[in-house]
């Protein structure tokens, strides 16, 4: 009797291990996918320009004051520029403009001309008018966030 080998005999295993290798592959795949993807949104990814807000500025018209002094009459012509935290405060400020002025115009005008000559003394007009400004303009107002002040023009005289 002769025996006849066919390959349907061996068919089975080989089968087999062809949907094992596959299912293999296609875990790994899938898998590599998720961890590529995953990892990479969860991942600090390299530091982007961080997006610079745009600041707001209010120029005050430039003041003239007559100056506290002894002797001869002095006088200081100054421009101010006040910087803004939001626009909330920009319409606050540009509101309540002639009380701001006024402020200012009070605080400039009982000043000596030898406590505005130096820098620090500057620095020192600078954080006085911003503490100025920064009080509300009235009792049910929340203050206004005025974040620095500028000199744009400094004539002392």
């Amino acid at each position: 009797m002769a025996t006849i080998t066919s390959p349907k005999v061996n068919a089975p295993k080989s089968r087999m291990l062809g949907i094992v290798l596959g299912a293999i592959v296609a875990i790994t795949a899938v898998g590599g996918a998720a961890y590529y993807f995953g990892n990479s949104r969860g991942a600090p990814r390299a530091a982007a320009a961080p997006v610079a807000e745009v600041p707001i500025f209010i120029a005050l018209e430039p003041f003239t004051v007559n100056l506290q002094s002894e002797g001869r009459p002095r006088f200081l012509h100054i421009g101010v520029t006040l910087k803004v935290n939001d626009a909330k405060s920009q319409e606050q400020v540009t509101q309540y403009l002639p009380e701001a002025r006024s402020r200012v115009l009070m605080l400039l005008s009982n000043r000596k001309p030898e406590s505005l000559s130096t820098q620090e003394d500057k620095n020192q007009l600078s954080t006085e008018i911003l503490r100025t400004l920064n009080k509300p303009f009235s009792p049910s107002q929340v203050p206004q966030q005025i974040s620095d002040v500028v000199f744009t023009a400094f004539v002392l005289q």
